[in-house]
């Protein structure tokens, strides 16, 4: 007994001896290092910011019921732009696509090397009248107040199309000329499925273009949005994903709720609904893995002694991740029951009831592999599953290309206290159109916000 006990104790010390060494080891400092930080640039602050505050007064507001689309609002902003920035509308070559979208080409100078496309969106969502009296000021008055800006579009996404606008009229007055041609596209209806960023996406692919990288909107910068990180962190989106509405539908007799059947069609589709929650999708780590290579060296202990023993502690992650539903939508493709339908009636039993079911599509997942999972788990011949709106999602950009090591590099020039990393947007973006024009696609905004503007951060990665 002595001898197990010492045995057992032995063990003990190596195993967490073993721990511990791996959480100092595993993980390295692989942050871009600054040797030449990017120097302020000169700029009127007060005239941007009016400009800024102009973009946002224009309510170019995205509606699911087309008929309430502003034409004057979309050709207001557009005026804006070329009133506002004149040596663009002078250098650059402008196109419109689907009446309110936006391209511009500025020339690069050396045809042999591939372009680049920035994105934006100019279209925000509507103001809902039932909290229109939280709004502490008027969404579309870009009220400027103690250096804060308010509005529509102030984070979603006018801040990327003003801030792409104004360093490119910036960059021509200076009067140089890019070796690699340069194109903005900007979209006019990214909330609403994005048609106008679709048509340009297929003009390039009539065109056979191939891009170096894309940059949309994604992530942004944070101090406190990853655990156990003091420092800012700039998330990188490098992959987002997909999404699928199924429609469950069971039909039957109806007929008078004094004469019920054993089960009404109500019934089997609650059956059929009880079943899909109760068999999520598994949950997988290597978003969280790619992220912390990264990052993980400058986490504190209680995050990288699991994190650099995956190989022991991966179930305990894995329940911690899936214990919160914005962890654990990084982690798997997720499952909402979100519109049910049947009887007007109480007394009347349904002869059609419906419900639809959304998934958020991890990489690695498909639309088909999600039906061939629905109709494993509900197996009943009753129930109809089809599919009615559905965007796969999208292919893992690498991190060890020139876009990726680009964007690093500018943002820890701007800022070497900033550390950045790749991570998986849990939303959509415009840029999902553009898949198979560049293998290089990338998700992020150049904003910062902190921890106490953390619904606004989860907003926006889960647009």
């Amino acid at each position: 007994m002595k001898k197990l006990l010492i045995f057992v104790s032995g063990f003990a010390i190596l195993l967490v001896s073993l721990l511990f060494f791996r959480a100092f080891t595993v993980f390295e400092d692989k942050q871009y290092s600054v040797t030449a930080p990017i120097p302020n640039i000169n700029l009127n602050q007060q005239e941007v910011l009016q400009r800024f505050s102009r973009a946002i007064q224009i309510p170019t507001v995205s509606y699911d019921d087309t008929t309430q689309f502003d034409h004057l609002a979309f050709s207001s902003f557009h005026q804006f732009l070329a009133d506002s920035f004149p040596l663009i509308q002078q250098h650059t070559k402008l196109q419109k696509f689907a009446d309110y979208s936006l391209l511009y080409h500025l020339q690069g100078s050396n045809s042999q090397l591939k372009p680049v496309l920035f994105m934006g969106h100019i279209d925000v969502v509507p103001v809902d009248p039932a909290s229109r009296d939280l709004w502490l000021q008027d969404p579309f008055g870009g009220a400027i107040i103690d250096g804060t800006i308010w509005g529509r579009g102030s984070i979603d996404d006018k801040v990327s199309v003003v801030a792409l606008m104004e360093a490119m009229e910036l960059y021509l007055a200076s009067g140089k000329q890019p070796q690699r041609s340069i194109y903005f596209a900007f979209g006019h209806d990214e909330e609403v499925g994005g048609v106008g960023a679709s048509t340009i996406a297929n003009y390039f692919r009539a065109q056979h273009t191939e891009f170096e990288f894309v940059l949309d909107e994604g992530g942004i910068i944070s101090t406190g949005i990853v655990p156990g990180i003091t420092q800012p962190v700039a998330l990188v989106g490098v992959a987002e994903k997909g999404f699928v509405n199924f429609r469950l539908t069971v039909r039957g007799e109806g007929g008078h709720s004094s004469q019920p059947t054993t089960h009404s069609t109500a019934g089997i589709l609650a059956n059929a609904i009880v079943k899909v929650e109760d068999n999520p999708f598994p949950a997988t780590l290597d978003f969280l893995e790619l992220m912390f290579e990264r990052i993980g060296y400058a986490t504190d202990l209680s995050m990288r002694l699991p994190l650099a023993n995956l190989w022991l502690l991966e179930p305990l992650v894995i329940n911690t991740l899936l214990a919160k539903p914005s962890s654990a939508a990084s982690a798997r493709t997720t499952t909402a029951v979100t519109m049910l339908q049947g009887s007007s009636k109480s007394n009347v039993l349904p002869t059609v009831a419906s419900a639809v079911v959304n998934f958020r599509i991890l990489p690695g997942d498909t639309v088909d592999s999600i039906s061939a999972h629905l109709e494993k788990v509900i197996d009943d011949p009753r129930v109809e599953i089809t599919a009615e709106l559905a965007s796969e999602a999208s292919a893992l950009s690498p991190v060890d290309s020139y876009g990726f090591n680009l964007i690093e590099a500018t943002i820890r020039r701007i800022d070497d206290s900033i550390l950045v990393t790749p991570f998986l947007l849990i939303g959509a973006t415009d840029a999902r159109h553009f898949h198979g024009l560049s293998d290089n696609i990338y998700r992020f905004m150049m904003v910062s916000l902190t921890l106490k503007h953390s619904n606004s951060s989860t907003a926006l990665m889960n647009k």
